[in-house]
């Protein structure tokens, strides 16, 4: 476990750190399949607002 020793003698331990990486930009089929659920979950959404005001009225 990594530590350092600070005056007088106190440790002071830290967490270990994870590695850091870039991400890499979504290829054309992710984008697509983003689109979709997307698109689904605005039809999802907007289906369940339309049978709340419905069962409301």
């Amino acid at each position: 476990m990594p530590y350092t020793t600070e005056e007088g003698g106190r440790l002071n331990n830290f967490a270990q750190e994870p590695k850091v990486y870039q991400a890499e930009a979504p290829d054309q089929k992710q984008q697509m399949n983003y689109l979709i659920l997307g698109a689904l979950g605005v039809v999802l959404v907007g289906s369940l607002m339309f049978v709340a005001f419905s069962v409301s009225a």
